[in-house]
């Protein structure tokens, strides 16, 4: 490895001012931090470059192998064997498995244990399977490899999984860390770096980690060499804000605060390198601490199965228990009645007279496991095996295949296919699960007026159906465009569609419209964080405006108030968010290319306005007061080549507004207009402001504020901002600019369908409450008629847990009084923001219940600066609380326990890491496939799943009540009414293929038309296919026909000779012939059910038919010539016709229960589903037919989310806007006429 790399000769911690980058050596990093160390739960010591000594105890640590599987190799058997016998049915089987090795056997033992065996064998080589994923994109991330110093300053590479506490890892631009790390020295001579803790805390704006002065010297490999360092900290804690500790380097002690900490999964940015000790490993980092264990999920419909189960054991308890009363009673009257029985003195004991009693209690244990199959043993099995070809349909569906990440949808779990279809809330992230980690500069405002006149969908489809042009009106309403104060009053008499007139949907209109406003040359960039559409800015256009002094301003606090540095690269800028970088790309394009910065200068290469003429610019730079979450603004200060001191300031609106001098607000009123048209469009926006400084002020003002610089101590901080609030005042307000947060593709559209579906959605996320309302309005999930309530603390209130609280039911007290006036008036939505404090109250407290029943009644509910842990808690709360099931979705490990907790979790598979993704049940290359996964997988899983199990709870209890009734009809002697094989080959084979078939190829409706209706998905979240009317219903269908199937073949075929000699039907006869009718009434009743045919389908259907006899053929042709099924078919049954005059009138008779409930129902009281099946049978083209609209606007569900509601309530407020106008018009001119 070369010894040196060049240092970045740039000082960050010169330009910056406050306390968050300057933990210095005597800084302690919490009150009384050093008394904690050696305290518990402060006993950690790590020796830095020895890791020998972490090797035994009692300092050694675990390993940095991170797992996510379920089993290990150890606990696989005894878990894995534990889950399945979970399933009830799988204990009875067992219970009956060990019976049929006692002499009370109904049954070969053979035919009842390897059902078992064969059950239980594939769902626990299932669950290896899929553990075995999970163990392969564990070793994926386990063998990244890092930089280690392996002793006398060299470093070599090795995986995660070797590293250990007390290793030197080196990490390099763009490489996460692998483990929590001290942070020792960096490629910047002061130590800086810059972390993007996304995948931890979903915030995109880059975090400043400072090294301690201490360590700058180590800024060589061979520097390491000798390096020798104690570590005391905190123990292993979830916290990812918070570290406690000290290094004992030398004779020296230095405190160590949360600046030094590199977390796990973060990754480095704008840093070419950086060194760093490892402190917590594996198990042990903040990020897996912040993570939970992958629990076992089971849907609801699993659930419901199991009771399904109970209650058939209970049905097979109760029908054994009549057999077992039954045999008594018969064996004590047989004494008598039945003397030619001669059970006296026999030797079984299931018929012995003087001990009824016992023999009835036996008859009770041997019937148990003769009507066994009344519980239907291969329905797990068959459940996993369709669910497993679901999850192959979901992984091969190009529909939901990423071209540009070459990514598809991953269905890791096959237990939750059906879950899919009843989710009722979803729980989403929002950075890289909603957006692409993209800003773009879209809009600006400047001298009150507004460029990049790009008006948004929502306003596009508000035009198409008010037949006016959106643009013009918009602006032309509120008086606040001077181009567009000429639009005719004619227009706004028109605007409510009763005459046609070309606006922006509609293509070419001269000047008026958008396309007015974009260059030909603008159309053909594509400039990566540049997406501006206004001819009049660029090219250069911009200097042929009047007051051209004060965009200059403008261009020149974009290309100078950040902390941005040029780069190679396709933007060529870094900067600490990416927000700045969108500006510095936005001011490149107008004509000011920020070119260098150094320590004490930034050039820029502006135009000059009179010439046109590029030229290089040098500005002194005197003091950058950056950005924090507090000050909501930044300012840089600097001299320009005239001598002339220049204070640039950009930030929140309301901060700037409040720091205008009287002069300074001219275009105020035109802005905050602007700013709110921004903001509804879902855009980032800030506000840009200056003023000049005199040197005589200047240079009073700074001796203040390098006073206070060079202070020590907790009042430094105060003492800084009320030294930069000196100088941030008596602003001169230029303009606003607005970012936009790149929404991934196809997200508002997505949002949009799952909101008529009934999905309500919440935002959980890490970024602060404007950004988070931003994306809201982005995305569709707010609009601007909805009514925001916000939930947080005051500052005041903070440092009194007591006062915070009480705070917090006083706001939530207030909600709850607006709801029930709601209630009494017109409905009208509610969004609750939540910020992250607020919610650690209401989550910790007996709050919780309150919280959650005002955020229940909120149409939408965002919550920001969410912690992971706390989006797990409220995933848990949530779930618990409404009884819903909860689908989480998310990219970055600070979603884990969300998905972990949620009933479903899905991981977006995208630019980041692979933890959220290793901890889902599904995963999708982008959130706009949901919409497929739910609406149509989901939709069809749920209904394929529920049908099948009806099914299997049909057939099993029409056929093993047949042996029930034999047993009756036989006096409860307890015989056999089929032959062994015939039982075993009726789930094994006879019926279990054309269920499968069900099971994977079942559509109700078509992808297309579930798209087109996504109410449609009402009928899985209200259970309508498997709730216990259609249980029972199936339950009664299985009685009727288990009673038909047994008493018409023994009606037809006992009265009379079965053959041509005469011979009678004996059991194994009537046996053959009920179960031949047992086979056709199933299948044909599958038949019934099964609405898509597929070639599959009737192959497997009437495949089976046709299986059993070339089954009953063979079997009666090899077997013995003793046994009861030598040659029953070929010689005797299959001769006689009237087994074959039986077979479809059984099938008729058991079929036409259903039938006629079937015909009923979709003649008389047809279902949403039943009108647009049978519409597209009849050929009807989906949106060519007003049927198919007038059955969609039938089926809509009113929602309040979404991009449709949204464009609703657009064409309201316009409406409102024109009406106000027309009648402010008609007074005008009847004013004048007067």
């Amino acid at each position: 490895m070369p010894g040196k790399k060049k240092k970045q000769k740039l000082k960050w911690s010169k330009l910056y001012t406050f306390s968050c980058l300057r933990a210095g050596a005597d800084e302690p990093s919490a009150p009384g931090a050093d008394r904690l160390l050696g305290q518990p739960g402060f006993s950690r010591v790590v020796f830095c470059n020895e890791p020998r000594l972490h090797r035994s105890k009692p300092y050694k640590y675990s390993g940095n192998y991170v797992s996510t599987t379920k089993y290990n190799v150890a606990t696989f058997v005894p878990v894995a064997t534990f889950e399945q016998f979970r399933r009830v049915a799988n204990l009875y089987f067992l219970l009956a498995a060990i019976l049929s090795l006692t002499p009370l056997a109904a049954f070969n033992r053979i035919s009842v244990v390897a059902p078992l065996v064969f059950v239980i064998g594939i769902s626990m080589i299932m669950e290896a399977v899929e553990d075995w994923h999970r163990f392969l994109q564990d070793r994926k991330v386990n063998s990244r490899k890092v930089l280690i110093h392996a002793g006398e300053g060299l470093f070599v590479q090795k995986s995660w999984e070797n590293l250990a506490v007390g290793d030197v890892v080196k990490v390099s631009k763009n490489e996460y860390f692998p483990s929590d790390l001290l942070l020792l020295s960096s490629s910047y001579e002061d130590g800086l770096c810059y972390v993007e803790t996304m995948n931890l805390d979903g915030e995109t704006n880059l975090k400043a980690k400072r090294s301690l002065e201490a360590t700058l010297s180590l800024d060589e490999e061979a520097s390491f060499r000798d390096f020798k360092a104690t570590i005391r900290c905190e123990d292993p804690n979830p916290s990812l804000y918070t570290f406690v500790g000290n290094l004992i380097l030398g004779e020296e002690t230095h405190s160590l605060t949360p600046a030094q900490i590199l977390l796990r999964d973060s990754k480095l940015r704008n840093t070419e390198y950086a060194y760093g000790v490892v402190v917590f490993s594996g198990g042990d980092t903040k990020a897996v601490r912040n993570s939970t264990r992958s629990p076992s999920k089971r849907s609801r419909v699993e659930r419901t199965m199991d009771r399904v189960i109970y209650l058939l054991f209970g049905v097979m308890v109760f029908v054994s228990l009549v057999t077992a009363v039954g045999s008594a009673v018969f064996t004590k009257k047989s004494d008598v009645e039945r003397w030619y029985l001669r059970l006296h003195g026999g030797d079984d004991a299931l018929f012995d007279p003087d001990r009824a009693a016992l023999s009835g209690f036996l008859q009770f244990v041997k019937a148990l496991m003769l009507y066994g199959y009344l519980i239907p043993i291969s329905l797990y099995v068959s459940i996993e095996v369709v669910k497993v070809l679901q999850a192959m349909m979901i992984n091969n569906d190009l529909a939901m295949y990423d071209e540009a990440t070459g990514k598809a949808a991953e269905a890791r779990t096959s237990n939750l296919n059906e879950e899919l279809g009843q989710v009722e809330m979803i729980l989403s992230d929002k950075t890289g699960t909603l957006t692409c980690n993209q800003m773009e500069f879209r809009k600006c405002s400047i001298e009150g007026i507004s460029f990049g006149g790009e008006v948004t969908e929502v306003d596009l489809a508000a035009s198409r159906r008010m037949n006016i042009d959106v643009e013009r009106h918009r602006f032309s309403l509120d008086g606040s465009d001077s181009t567009a104060r000429s639009v005719e009053m004619f227009d706004l008499f028109t605007a409510d569609g009763s005459t046609e007139k070309e606006g922006l949907s509609g293509g070419g209109g001269g000047g008026k419209g958008r396309d007015s406003r974009v260059s030909v040359s603008e159309k053909e960039r594509g400039i990566k964080g540049f997406n501006f559409r206004d001819g009049r800015l660029m090219d250069k256009m911009w200097i042929n405006r009047s007051n051209v002094g004060e965009m200059v301003m403008f261009f020149r606090v974009m290309a100078l108030c950040h902390t941005g540095i040029p780069v190679e690269g396709e933007a060529g800028y870094e900067a600490e968010s990416p927000e700045e970088v969108a500006f510095l790309v936005a001011a490149r394009e107008f004509g000011f290319r920020f070119c260098q910065r150094t320590q004490s200068a930034m050039v820029v290469e502006e135009v000059d306005p009179m010439s046109g003429v590029e030229m290089m610019r040098e500005y002194k730079l005197l003091n950058l007061l950056e950005f924090n979450s507090l000050r909501k603004r930044m300012s840089v200060i600097v001299r320009n080549e005239d001598g002339e001191i220049l204070l640039f300031c950009k930030g929140a609106d309301e901060v700037i507004f409040d720091r205008l001098s009287d002069g300074g607000r001219t275009y105020q009123q035109a802005t905050v207009m602007h700013l709110s048209n921004y903001a509804e469009d879902g855009l980032r926006t800030m506000v840009f402001a200056y003023r000049r400084v005199g040197a005589s002020e200047y240079e009073r003002w700074s001796g203040v504020f390098s006073k206070a610089k060079a202070s020590v101590g907790p009042e430094r901080d105060e003492l800084l901002e009320s030294a930069s609030d000196m100088i941030e005042r008596d602003l001169i307000l230029l303009g606003a600019v607005a970012v936009e947060d790149k929404l991934q593709k196809g997200v508002p559209e997505c949002i949009d369908k799952l909101a008529q579906a009934g999905l309500k959605i919440w935002l959980l996320t890490g970024d602060k409450k404007e950004t988070a309302v931003n994306i809201g309005f982005a995305c569709s999930l707010l609009r601007h008629d909805m009514e925001q309530l916000h939930l947080s603390t005051s500052n005041e209130a903070r440092t009194k847990a007591k006062d915070a609280k009480e705070e917090i039911m006083i706001q939530l007290q207030r909600f709850n009084q607006l709801f029930i006036e709601e209630d009494r008036g017109e409905k009208s939505p509610f969004a609750l923001v939540v910020d992250g404090k607020a919610l650690e109250l209401c989550l910790n407290t007996d709050l919780c219940e309150k919280f959650l029943s005002v955020a229940m009644s909120c149409d939408v509910v965002i919550c920001c600066r969410v912690s992971p842990k706390q989006k797990a808690s409220i995933t848990r709360r949530v779930k618990e609380h409404s009884g819903k099931t909860i689908l989480a979705i998310g990219d970055g490990a600070n979603d884990v326990g969300m998905i972990q907790e949620a009933d479903i979790g899905v991981g977006i598979s995208g630019m980041e890491g692979m933890q959220a993704v290793m901890a889902s049940d599904f995963s999708l290359p982008e959130f706009r496939f949901l919409e497929r996964l739910l609406i149509i997988h989901g939709q069809w899983c749920y209904r394929r799943i529920s049908k099948m199990i009806l099914y299997f709870v049909y057939k099993n209890v029409a056929f093993g009540l047949t042996l029930f009734y034999y047993n009756v009809f036989t006096g409860f002697s307890g015989q056999e009414f089929y032959d062994d094989w015939y039982m075993v080959m009726f789930n094994v084979l006879l019926t279990s293929l054309p269920v499968v078939a069900l099971g994977v190829l079942e559509q109700d409706v078509s992808s297309d038309v579930c798209i087109k209706f996504p109410a449609l998905y009402k009928h899985g979240q209200q259970n309508t296919c498997f709730n216990w009317k259609r249980i029972l219903g199936w339950i009664t269908n299985a009685i009727l026909t288990s009673l038909i199937v047994f008493a018409l073949p023994i009606s037809i075929l006992s009265p009379s000779a079965l053959d041509r000699r005469g011979n009678p039907a004996d059991a194994a006869h009537l046996g053959a012939a009920t179960y031949t009718c047992a086979i056709w009434a199933v299948n044909c009743q599958i038949a019934l059910m099964t609405l898509h045919f597929t070639w599959i389908s009737h192959l497997l259907i009437w495949g089976s038919i046709l299986s059993w006899y070339a089954f009953l053929s063979l079997y009666s042709a090899a077997a013995y010539s003793g046994a009861a099924a030598h040659r029953v078919f070929p010689d005797q049954v299959g001769a006689a016709p009237l087994y074959w005059l039986a077979t479809p009138l059984v099938a008729a008779a058991v079929l036409m229960p259903h039938f006629v409930q079937l015909a009923v129902r979709r003649s008389f009281f047809p279902a949403d589903e039943d009108v647009i099946r049978e519409m597209e049978r009849a050929g009807a083209e989906a949106g060519d037919s007003a049927a198919w609209e007038r059955e969609q606007e039938r089926s809509k569900r009113v929602t309040q989310v979404g991009y449709s509601a949204r464009v609703e309530a657009k064409i309201r407020h316009l409406k409102e806007q024109l009406q106000k106008k027309r009648k402010s018009f008609i007074l005008s001119v009847t004013n004048s006429r007067q």
